[in-house]
């Protein structure tokens, strides 16, 4: 039989659907790329924010009707299906099989149920197929999150913050390494407080050492909160080459008041303070941060306080959300809620200044010479699409790189910067 997957969401939910996948082929069954053809449907939804939610049902939706016609079954997994498991079962008849994330040690015994077989088997990473190209894996290192920041629902789904064995994650990226994989990904809610449950200290720093020593050409690591990135992190990155010195640190807001709200361990003036010595530790590091404008109780005040820390650290990359009013959340319940347009109009005020400074940012690469990954091209042939160690998968920019038939997919390059766009860039091979 053929089984077609759809995965939404982030990069967490993207290696779990991996490893569904390793578990269906490893039973004999045949994965089909186009999902429309397919003859078992596994979907792995996000129940994160409002957006999400409604991509997910959307998703359904769609899949529902196209089984009617052509697919057997139909299987909804993840964190939607986490949230709201009986509501989407009275909601969806359509749907053959729903596993919520706390039932996925048996989702091969449930699975094989619906067909009518007895077999049990585990989701395990040595069965995993990897979807993001020959040369690049995520590595997830824990699951769950344990901060209760009173905006988030990831504490109410996926339970509190557990970290993996460390013999655990070396094995499998030994494994990655031996198949190929030329970067690796180091994923998780807060990788920052990676080991502190487990080792009761803060790990990531050995951790990043020992994946350093299996050579991999770039490892990065995401995402990492401002009050647990020590001296030792970023000693750690300052002497490995091959660890990207990208710090992606989802700072949410910078006005104290708000970050008192929203349960934060940090305040503006230690946020200020690490971002000062991060640029003063490793001049050639790249800051990303997430942020919320509009939570409960925001003033114009908090706004505008907000766009001048924007303007006065200038961020390497930045994306920001409309706060989103989430179910069994403490924010759910603050007075003082903010009127969609008004939460809207900000984000666009943030994402309009931010574009500003990434173009400016990028002009300044003009005439550099970046290593850079490549990994596509475009439909029309003339240019060959790549990362630098400034960008991350499916997040940041890209570089366009002039068509050169001694360019192959899947390897690093040096790329000479001709001209530079508002997120992306444009350049030439230098051939050495």
């Amino acid at each position: 039989m053929l089984v077609g997957f759809i995965s939404l969401g982030c990069s967490k939910n993207l290696v779990v659907t991996e490893e569904v996948m390793g578990l269906f082929q490893k039973h004999g069954f045949e994965i089909e790329k186009d999902p429309l053809k397919a003859d078992i449907l596994v979907i792995n939804t996000c129940g994160f924010i409002e957006s999400a939610k409604e991509e997910a049902i959307d998703t359904i939706l769609e899949m529902a009707d196209y089984k009617k016609k052509n697919c057997k079954y139909l299987v909804v997994m993840g964190c939607l299906v986490e949230r709201y498991e009986e509501e989407l079962k009275k909601e969806l008849p359509e749907v053959d099989l729903f596993v919520s994330i706390h039932n996925y040690k048996d989702f091969w015994k449930k699975m094989m149920e619906l067909l009518h077989k007895k077999e049990e088997d585990k989701l395990s990473f040595k069965e995993r197929i990897i979807t993001t190209g020959p040369v690049t894996a995520y590595l997830k290192i824990a699951e769950g999150c344990s901060n209760f920041c009173t905006y988030c629902a990831i504490p109410y789904i996926q339970g509190k913050y557990i970290s993996r064995p460390m013999e655990d994650i070396i094995k499998e990226a030994t494994n990655l390494r031996k198949k190929g994989i030329e970067e690796i990904i180091v994923i998780a809610q807060d990788t920052s407080k990676y080991g502190l449950d487990l080792y009761g200290k803060l790990c990531l720093p050995e951790l990043l050492q020992k994946l350093s020593n299996l050579n991999f050409a770039w490892i990065r690591f995401l995402y990492t909160y401002p009050e647990t990135i020590t001296e030792e992190l970023i000693d750690v990155v300052k002497k490995n080459q091959n660890i990207v010195p990208y710090f992606d640190i989802p700072i949410q807001h910078i006005s104290d008041s708000i970050l008192k709200k929203m349960n934060r361990k940090s305040d503006g003036k230690s946020i200020r303070k690490l971002v000062q010595n991060l640029r003063e530790k490793i001049p050639n590091v790249i800051l990303r941060t997430t942020l919320i404008v509009g939570f409960p109780g925001e003033t114009e005040e908090n706004f505008q306080e907000l766009l001048s820390f924007i303007k006065e650290v200038g961020f390497d990359k930045l994306g920001a959300f409309a706060y989103s009013k989430e179910d069994k959340t403490i924010a759910s319940k603050m007075p003082n809620q903010i009127a969609e347009e008004i939460k809207e109009k900000r984000r666009e005020k943030v994402m309009e200044l931010q574009q500003k400074i990434s173009k400016e940012k990028l002009k300044k690469q003009v005439g550099n010479v970046l290593t850079c990954l490549v990994e596509n091209i475009t439909e029309d042939g003339k240019y060959f699409i790549g990362r630098s160690s400034m960008d991350v998968l499916d997040e940041d920019g890209v570089i366009y790189i002039k068509y050169d038939p001694r360019i192959t997919l899947y390897t690093f390059i040096k790329v000479r910067v001709t001209k530079s766009l508002e997120y992306d860039l444009i350049g030439e091979y230098k051939y050495e």
